[in-house]
């Protein structure tokens, strides 16, 4: 049955204030994420290409070997050592555009405009669900404001372990501000009480852990978006062409292709099994809720499919042919299915979670 509590409109109302707040100070530091980057630009880095031509210019190695009381010289080959993605192994960049005193001066100040922020919408949230006496995601509006909370959380939190994430910040600004534009316009739904079949303790259970699972797998896709660029940058370089003077100034700051695999390798196989908890979470509430645990509903198949896709990428990176720029085609083939499975099956597919609220 649906809740039989009412909507505070005074707490309703705190929330989209907070929420369009958030909102302009994300705008700040989307603005100081582009001086750090600018300003960062201006000095010179070259720790790739040096990296690199050291790499190729290094001599051959003359052994000597005794056989049969004469002497054989051979010639030892050059060894490159290659990463697991089978990239050169190369400097990291510092990890934003921070190559300038100015330049890490802005990207110091552009997180904690993010931290303010952040602290903002969850702030936000925090009263939509006080507003409502629910959880926060019953509707796509819900689930957009609360996605981009959790992702600029998990952001933050690998910053405050001292990982070498600052590279994120301006991707993940420029997302988050898209999915509060289309959440605040598109899919702005009033605050209102659960539809029948989402009345259920399994709401915190089973959206949350969706929603977790899609933030850590949109900071897994740049990553391997950004290793794509990175890895063609290097490959560039160890063959002897000159990249451009745009693409220099930008790539020089991320970290290695090889660092960039590893991060998105290891944030998506640590997130895949919470995933697939999603799943069975989503099945048993389907029982309590429909009677039958899996009916191959679209967003059951879609779920399923995206699984799928996450999980053949995890069987790539450990399979040997498969890994680098392969494996991570895979990777974000599965998160275009996440994301697919949110809008594409909320919005245009007719089924029981037809939850979207979008006339």
């Amino acid at each position: 049955m649906i809740l039989a509590a009412t909507t505070n409109e005074s707490l309703a109302k705190m929330s989209d204030l907070l929420i369009y707040s958030s909102m302009a100070v994300y705008t700040l530091a989307f603005f100081a994420h582009i001086a750090e980057w600018v300003l960062g630009s201006r000095s010179k880095v070259g720790r790739t290409a040096a990296a690199l031509t050291q790499q190729a210019s290094t001599p051959s190695v003359t052994v000597q070997v005794k056989q049969g009381g004469t002497t054989s010289v051979l010639d030892k080959p050059k060894i490159v050592t290659r990463s697991a993605a089978g990239t050169r192994d190369v400097p990291d960049g510092p990890g934003a555009a921070g190559g300038t005193v100015q330049g890490d001066l802005y990207g110091r100040i552009a997180v904690s405009l993010t931290v303010l922020a952040f602290a903002v919408e969850a702030a936000g949230v925090v009263s939509r669900a006080l507003a409502v006496q629910r959880a926060p995601w019953g509707n796509m509006y819900e689930f957009s404001t609360t996605f981009s909370t959790v992702a600029v959380g998990t952001y933050l939190a690998f910053l405050l372990a001292k990982k070498n994430v600052r590279w994120i910040g301006l991707p993940l600004v420029t997302t988050v501000l898209l999915d509060l534009g289309l959440a605040t316009t598109w899919l702005k739904t009033p605050s209102d009480q659960l539809v029948p079949a989402l009345d259920s303790y399994w709401l915190w259970i089973h959206v949350s852990t969706a929603i977790f699972c899609g933030a850590v797998f949109y900071l897994a896709a740049v990553a391997t978006a950004l290793y794509l660029f990175r890895d063609s940058y290097e490959n560039k370089l160890a063959s002897g062409g000159t990249p451009s003077a745009f693409a220099r100034s930008v790539l020089e700051r991320l970290p290695s292709a090889a660092s960039l695999d590893k991060f998105s390798y290891r944030v998506n196989a640590a997130v895949f099994p919470l995933w697939t908890f999603t799943i069975i979470a989503g099945a048993i509430w389907a029982g309590d809720a429909w009677g039958r645990y899996w009916g191959w509903d679209a967003k059951e198949v879609w779920s399923f499919i995206t699984w799928v896709g996450y999980a053949a990428y995890l069987h790539a990176r450990a399979t040997a042919g498969w890994k680098g720029r392969k494996a991570a085609y895979i990777a974000l083939i599965a998160f275009g299915c996440f994301l697919f499975n949110y809008y594409g099956v909320n919005i245009f597919v007719t089924s029981k979670h037809s939850y979207a609220g979008v006339e």
